[in-house]
């Protein structure tokens, strides 16, 4: 008898709750990863993603193989690789930490109801966030669509026990089938033995290297618990540094935070623990993470490009195709909007700050679908997360919940001088813009048009007037909105 381990946004051995409650069984326990061709084909053949989840795998099994344990890696369906691997490896119970996604809940069920059949028992766990779906609900018993409101329920409910370690230990002696047989083998089935085995090769899944290893991004389990260390130091001042590009202010744990190789209960709790603003911040943030779940799971629909607020389901955008490549080719002609722009496709990563100031301008100065800059983050960003990027898409469109009121419109400009005033962190990603002065780094077309041909030859005129746009924005808002809502 032998139970499975299913791993899929939790790439760890420590502080794992699906894998604590499977070690505790006291049975074998293997473990298993799929990569699900839905998911792949779609995708670039360079994908930083992949290659972060395959780096952080390779660490895992690593791990997991030195402890004599078997680990299965598997490309295919999982609602039919799964079932087989069971039937093959003769598992009666497989754990897995869950994943609120639509269609990954789509999966599980499909997942689940094969197990079953089969007499394998299923087990799934909280470990993606700390309050998932109706956890924390308001006074009427439905969920919360104000963000300051969820967050004081967050905090009054918070305690010691929803930031417990969940443990496991692989050096404790296990009760293996190692001396057994591997399974028969076939395409797309890779098995990860003690002492040796097969590990699958970015090629064997279809893809090549990207620029991940050199980016200054540590990979991995260990990767994480890096920068983790390192935020803790600067955490007291993140209320004070996060807003500001060209500092190094925020914890760049986005990524591992989304693909679990980082447990979001050990980061929540150095920041609910700790004294302070900073961790105040931080603590926030983490529980807007919670909030956009939340929200996600009790409005699938999000998913489908529906708003959040259905008023906005009608409201027309302009904004043109061409509109939106001069954004995505970071041709805007308002440089912090291109320079952001740069960042995410050189690295996928965009600063927070920066993803509400180029959403902002998509939707509201180039009156483009948020739609369409939502689909561009998702292919580009290396955190991406569906809630949370719809969310924050919403939030900027102002068509979401608790979302930037409509009348009001981030000015690029003056986003750009409050926060990269030296201009460093423009002249970082828009090297066009290098030995522009900083009186017009911001806003370079309003200088002498012989200062422009001095100092930023090769930089573009700016795409859109900002206050032109700005008045259509809010006449296109205000057709859609409930008379006598205050501009």
């Amino acid at each position: 008898m032998k139970v499975l381990c299913w791993f899929r946004r939790d790439l760890r051995h420590d502080d794992h709750a699906a894998l604590s409650a499977a070690l505790a069984s006291g049975l074998p326990v293997e473990g298993v990863f799929v990569f699900d061709p839905a998911l792949l084909t779609p995708l670039p053949r360079e994908d930083r993603r992949v290659e972060f989840i395959w780096f952080a795998l390779q660490e895992l099994v690593t791990t997991w193989t030195r402890s004599g344990r078997r680990f299965h890696i598997l490309y295919g369906q999982p609602e039919y690789s799964i079932p087989r691997l069971v039937h093959q490896c003769g598992i009666t119970a497989v754990y897995y930490n869950r994943d609120h996604d639509p269609v990954a809940l789509h999966r599980d069920h499909e997942v689940g109801q094969y197990l079953r059949k089969q007499g394998c028992n299923v087990y799934s766990f909280k470990d993606q966030t700390i309050f998932e779906h109706n956890e924390i609900l308001n006074s009427q018993g439905r969920p919360f669509a104000v963000f300051t409101a969820y967050r004081r329920a967050w905090l009054d409910r918070i305690g010691a026990s929803d930031l417990r370690t969940h443990p496991v230990d692989l050096a404790a002696p296990c009760p293996t089938c190692s001396d057994d047989p591997p399974p028969p083998s076939h395409p797309g089935h890779w098995v990860c033995l003690p002492g040796n085995g097969s590990f699958p090769s970015l090629s064997d899944l279809g893809f090549s290297a990207t620029n991940l290893t050199h980016l200054p991004l540590p990979l991995g389990s260990r990767g994480a618990q890096t920068l983790l260390n390192d935020f803790i130091e600067r955490m007291p001042h993140y209320h004070e540094r996060r807003d500001y590009p060209a500092l190094k202010g925020v914890s760049y744990l986005g990524a591992h935070l989304r693909f679990g190789t980082l447990s979001v209960r050990q980061f929540a709790y150095h920041a609910w623990s700790t004294p302070g603003p900073g961790a105040q911040t931080t603590l926030s943030e983490l529980i807007w993470r919670d909030f956009y779940q939340m929200i996600l799971s009790h409005r699938p629909d999000l998913a489908d490009g529906h708003c959040f607020l259905p008023r906005f389901d009608a409201l027309c955008y302009p904004g043109t195709p061409a509109d939106f490549e001069i954004w995505c080719s970071a041709h805007t002609g308002y440089p912090l909007v291109d320079a952001a722009l740069r960042q995410l496709h050189q690295t996928g990563y965009m600063h927070n700050r920066l993803r509400m100031i180029t959403a902002s301008f998509l939707t509201k100065d180039l009156q483009v679908d948020w739609r369409w800059g939502e689909a561009h983050f998702a292919r580009h960003l290396l955190d991406f997360d569906l809630a949370a990027n719809n969310g924050g898409w919403q939030w900027s469109a102002s068509t979401g919940c608790d979302a930037q009121p409509w009348f009001r419109l981030f000015n690029p400009v003056t986003q750009s001088e409050r926060f990269d005033a030296q201009g460093h962190f423009i002249r970082r990603y828009l090297p066009e813009l290098a030995d522009c002065p900083d009186r017009w780094i911001h806003a370079p077309w309003r200088m002498p048009a012989s200062s422009w041909a001095q100092w930023c030859p090769d930089y573009w005129p700016p795409c859109v007037d900002h206050a032109t746009a700005r008045l259509a924005t809010l006449e296109r808002y205000r057709a859609c909105s409930p008379s006598g809502e205050s501009t």
